[in-house]
């Protein structure tokens, strides 16, 4: 990576042997570097600084720098890995997250404005109003998604990545995992998070459509409106016919996934 180097005492003026008490300067491009990790926090976190190193062709000094500059700005925080994260033996690796200070970078464009306009909706419509936009606004995100047709372990991971991708393209930076017996869908980031936390129907709409989509019961473990650092939400991945409205009598098997979680995001 190109430095700007310190100017020599050649030619400064300064007494030779003087101590010189300026910074250096930041290497050329470090804010686009800095941008990068950001962004690969968001979209993948938590992660350990190796990956990050890997991902972007970072030396190890390298992406101790961000990672450090982002900690003490409060943008990210690290945590140790779970058991069933680790790979060989020794201490877990650190993985690291933004913070909801590190999102709030990414922008919340026209919060006031929505907000303004839900309380004006509220005031015409009442509550129900506000739910059926909601529903309205999933739907539009959700849209060309097929109602899963038939439980296994395979099927339903699928589906949940296809939903994750719906809302990756709508600005959520979504993902999935597997866990135990489930798989979590994980948002990452939300584009309406400020005006979410007035109104929680919004929230709601997204998990009534994960259960529509998924035909089964799903769960919301965290969500960014709350001050998480994730909206998650476990899905499991193999049903009982009473979880399924006139599913056959049978039991999809759960993946084979060796883990001591217990089925809670990893942060």
């Amino acid at each position: 990576m190109k430095t700007v180097g310190l100017r020599t005492e050649a030619g400064t003026g300064r007494r030779k042997g003087a101590r010189n008490t300026a910074a250096p300067a930041a290497p050329a491009g470090d804010g686009h570097t800095r941008e990068s990790v950001v962004q690969l926090l968001l979209e993948e976190g938590p992660i350990t600084a190796t990956a990050v190193g890997k991902r972007l062709g970072l030396s190890p000094a390298g992406v101790r720098r961000h990672l450090d500059a982002l900690i003490e700005s409060g943008e990210a925080r690290a945590t140790r890995s779970a058991p069933w994260q680790q790979q060989g033996r020794g201490r877990p690796a650190k993985q690291y997250q933004l913070t909801a200070t590190g999102r709030g970078r990414l922008g919340h464009a026209y919060d006031d404005l929505a907000g303004a306009a839900m309380r004006q909706l509220r005031e015409l419509g009442g509550d129900s109003a506000i739910a059926a936009f909601a529903r309205q606004r999933v739907g539009t995100i959700v849209a060309g998604i097929d109602k899963l047709a038939r439980h296994t372990p395979e099927s339903t991971a699928a589906k949940a990545e296809e939903i994750a991708e719906a809302f990756t393209e709508a600005g959520f930076a979504a993902s999935t995992r597997k866990v135990g017996a489930g798989v979590q869908i994980c948002q990452h980031h939300c584009p309406v998070a400020h005006v979410a936390e007035e109104f929680p129907e919004l929230c709601a709409a997204e998990l009534e459509a994960f259960r529509e989509l998924l035909g089964t019961h799903v769960q919301r473990l965290a969500t960014i409106a709350n001050g998480d650092c994730a909206c998650t939400t476990h899905v499991p991945l193999f049903v009982l016919p009473n979880d399924v409205p006139n599913a056959p009598r049978t039991v999809a098997q759960p993946a084979t996934v060796k883990t001591n979680d217990s089925g809670r995001s990893a942060e």
